[in-house]
């Protein structure tokens, strides 16, 4: 008798879970649509569920790595756990933020890309966002994957042999690769994080004297000529940090450049002005440097493109997106062996009132 009741109860309760299913998606296709505002609700709580799970696997690999340094005294065993558990953070932090650099991607596409039409543009459209998010993320598991490689076989070579003399420079070689990773992810970071512009009256002169500032012993140590060309320009709205690191990234681009092909008298030449009806403001850096090639060119502003053996080809990217965040337009010219300038226009408005003013109608320098 028990022996008939267990299947008859299971199938029962099978029939009930199914009901209750059936009932649920009802229940759903008759409320309708999500609100927007019951939308961007579950998408917070999406979000806050995916960093609360990433501290809970922090918290312990932290407490572990503690845990293993005060009780067998040992770095190299510290180092092993945490470089090897490490892999497993990084990722999880990764997936965290993949969510948001997904729809900046795709949104920075669209506003690129989206014109008069919708139909066959669309679909045109559709299949670049699916190419530059698979170009995108085979850069990014590229610039963390290959120094976590790296760092991981040394650390390995170290376990083999942990009387050798070479330890020393195992470690050392192991801690560059990681700094590089940090490097790349805290670049990274600040090039998906969203940030408030905290708008004021700013002079161009100015913010590329204080940007100068930061480089006063690099340019002397170079022997750089600067030059400075600043037609009286007047103030605009925009974020004076903001603006100031926009032209710290072009100057030191240029002095990378300067320091990368070391012509005879290298040249350092910074220019401000404003167009001649007055509505918008620019600032140019140029150096005499061996110059791009045009294929270069049409990337330097991609996200992880460079030429540079140390360079995470987030510069460039970073200062294109503050720039457009003022509503700006950014312009290269460059010719191999004849230098780089980099021209930067912004509407005298700001942000703030940039929307109803007309856009620029290029990045290059009023004649």
């Amino acid at each position: 008798m028990e022996e008939r009741e267990g299947p008859s109860a299971d199938a029962f309760r099978g029939r009930r879970e199914e009901r209750a299913a059936r009932h649920e998606r009802r229940r759903r296709r008759d409320a309708g649509p999500l609100t927007p505002e019951q939308e961007a609700y579950r998408e917070a709580q999406r979000v806050a569920r995916r960093k609360l799970g990433f501290f809970f696997h922090l918290v312990p690999y932290v407490m572990t790595c503690l845990f293993l340094l005060l009780t067998t005294r040992s770095l190299r065993v510290t180092a092993v756990v945490a470089l090897s558990w490490g892999i497993g953070v990084a990722c999880h932090w990764a997936a965290v933020i993949a969510p948001r650099l997904r729809r900046r991607w795709i949104e920075q596409e669209v506003r690129r890309q989206v014109g008069h039409s919708v139909g066959a543009e669309r679909r045109a459209l559709e299949g670049a966002h699916a190419r530059s998010l698979e170009a995108l993320s085979a850069s990014i598991a590229h610039e963390i994957r290959n120094p976590i490689t790296a760092a991981k076989s040394l650390v390995q070579q170290m376990g083999e042999d942990p009387a050798s003399r070479e330890n020393v420079e195992y470690a050392r070689v192991a801690l560059e690769e990681l700094d590089r990773v940090e490097r790349s992810i805290s670049h990274l970071l600040r090039f998906a994080r969203e940030e408030a512009l905290r708008v004021s009256d700013v002079r161009l002169p100015d913010v590329l004297e204080s940007a100068l500032d930061g480089f006063r012993d690099r340019i002397a140590r170079a022997g750089v000529r600067v030059v400075r060309a600043f037609e009286g320009a007047g103030t605009l709205r925009g974020d004076p940090e903001k603006l100031r690191r926009v032209a710290i990234n072009l100057i030191a681009n240029a002095l990378d450049a300067l320091e990368q092909g070391s012509p005879a008298a290298p040249r350092l030449e910074l220019a401000a002005g404003e167009s001649l009806a007055g509505s918008e403001l620019w600032l140019s850096v140029r150096d005499n440097g061996p110059g791009l090639p045009p294929e270069s060119q049409e990337r330097v502003f991609q996200p992880f493109y460079t030429e540079k053996p140390d360079g995470t080809g987030l510069g460039l990217a970073i200062t294109k997106k503050l720039v457009e965040a003022h509503r700006g337009s950014i312009e290269l010219r460059s010719a191999p062996g004849e230098g780089t300038e980099i021209v930067v226009t912004f509407p005298r408005s700001g942000p703030e009132d940039a929307a109803a003013a007309p856009a620029p109608a290029s990045g290059a320098r009023p004649a």
